[in-house]
């Protein structure tokens, strides 16, 4: 792959090759690899632990890979210089878990925030894109709204309007639905679905919401203990005999977990009669 800022059309918008991600001794990602097209939503699936978020962390440059590569947009973002990637994350929007608001702004200021901080708009002209932006997430009038006057929702929404504040052609979201009412995190659903119909962009979301990543998806990578144990769509994963794909999908406790029920049932079956 040529390391240029061209894009062809064939081009994955994003490439994970063999990487490999360290904690000290630990290591938590074992070769990861996979290429997500422009203008697909790639769900990545995972239990707590897998390595579903330190694998978004390395490819949104909160962590440095050990060893491997990742390229976006047919740049290798290790070795990019620091100029270069503050051009390219330009073109990345995130949303994180909890929405990451900050509590002292408004939600108006909280979007307007990457606008200031990047381009040279007028005040005037950023508070336009700024009404604009909750307007597409369902927020329209809540920009002098405080974080804290939001309810879980509504923030979420509201992360999502700063996420798109530039534009970006890749978006990620950090467990989107996490924490919400069912109701609430189908609103979230419907809105990623609605902004891949009206911007065709690329999103990236990590979550382990099973309903939630069939719903947005076109394709989802499994990630268990570091290394991924199936990548397909929808239709190949729910088809898929892999033990652990099926123990994921069809949510069978792990073994041991199951033996320490049962140890502990066995323990209150057998407990003494007259002590408490």
């Amino acid at each position: 792959m040529d390391d240029s800022s061209a894009t062809t059309k064939h081009e994955p918008a994003i490439s994970v090759r063999n990487l490999h991600v360290r904690y000290g001794a630990t290591e938590v990602l074992h070769g990861i690899s996979f290429d997500i097209c422009a203008g697909e939503t790639m769900v990545i699936l995972g239990g707590s632990g897998s390595g579903k978020s330190t694998l978004l962390r390395t490819m949104v440059g909160l962590e440095k890979p050990s060893t491997g590569e990742i390229w976006i947009k047919g740049r290798n973002i290790d070795r990019l210089s620091e100029q270069e990637w503050d051009d390219l994350r330009k073109k990345m929007g995130m949303s994180f878990q909890g929405g990451a608001l900050f509590g002292s702004m408004t939600v108006g200021e909280n979007v307007a925030l990457p606008l200031y901080e990047h381009t040279e708009l007028e005040p005037s002209t950023v508070g336009i894109v700024v009404r604009m932006k909750l307007e597409q997430v369902g927020l329209a009038g809540f920009e002098d709204y405080m974080p804290s006057q939001l309810s879980g929702g509504m923030k979420k929404r509201a992360a999502v309007a700063r996420a798109l504040a530039m534009d970006p052609e890749i978006l990620f979201f950090d467990e989107p639905s996490a924490g919400l009412d069912p109701i609430i995190a189908a609103g979230i659903d419907n809105l990623i679905l609605k902004l891949k119909e009206a911007f065709r962009m690329t999103i990236v979301v990590v979550t382990h919401e099973l309903a939630s990543a069939f719903l947005i998806a076109d394709r989802m990578v499994l990630i268990d203990k570091g290394k991924i144990v199936a990548l397909g769509t929808k239709e190949e994963l729910r088809a898929s005999t892999q033990p652990r794909v099926r123990q994921f999908l069809d949510r069978v406790p792990e073994p041991e977990v199951s033996e320490e029920l049962d140890y502990l049932q066995m323990l209150t079956e057998e407990r003494p009669k007259g002590r408490a």
